[in-house]
């Protein structure tokens, strides 16, 4: 599989050039610029973990990520389930969700369903987490959500402290 250069990838994205999209909801063009987004993540961020304080934690960067797990393009061949969420954290909640999302990722990371699983937050707007997540198919994301990390993490922890959550499934083409 050809590794595409996060230049090039750029090139072909609309991200900050597209009209305003609805909050409420994702629209495909919108998964797209999030796509893009995310090929920047995978090469530029770290979900605000500082290194030292994944390796203290046990999780990885979103680029210890990407190279030692897969491409992007490892990730996208034989297609799968695409599941992007937006969640906004209530006032003053914001970096117990990053706390709880830090020790939630490197689980996610390691189903053996998910074929790539990202966590990004706001820049703008700390209160902000974006999910990219890509499965097997649609047992595979049934099993995630139905693991004792999920609810623990997810269902258990984070989400009473949501004061929005929306999520949209996709197929690859």
């Amino acid at each position: 599989m050809e590794k595409i250069p996060i230049e090039k990838a750029m090139e072909h994205s609309n991200i900050g050039t597209s009209e305003p999209q609805p909050t409420d909801m994702f629209t495909r063009r919108s998964a797209i610029n999030v796509f893009g987004t995310v090929i920047a993540m995978v090469n530029l961020s770290s979900l605000a973990i500082s290194p030292s304080q994944a390796q203290t934690e046990g999780a990885m960067t979103m680029g210890q990520y990407a190279m030692n797990k897969k491409t992007v393009s490892d990730a996208v061949s034989g297609g799968g389930l695409l599941v992007v969420a937006k969640w906004e954290a209530k006032d003053g909640q914001a970096d117990k969700v990053a706390d709880i999302l830090r020790r939630f990722l490197p689980e996610a990371q390691s189903d053996p369903g998910a074929k790539l699983f990202l966590i990004s937050r706001g820049r703008e707007n700390p209160a902000q987490f974006l999910f990219y997540e890509l499965f097997r198919d649609e047992a595979a994301l049934k099993a995630h959500q139905e693991s004792g990390y999920f609810k623990t993490f997810i269902a258990g922890e984070a989400l009473p402290l949501l004061s929005k959550r929306e999520r949209a499934q996709y197929a690859l083409l």
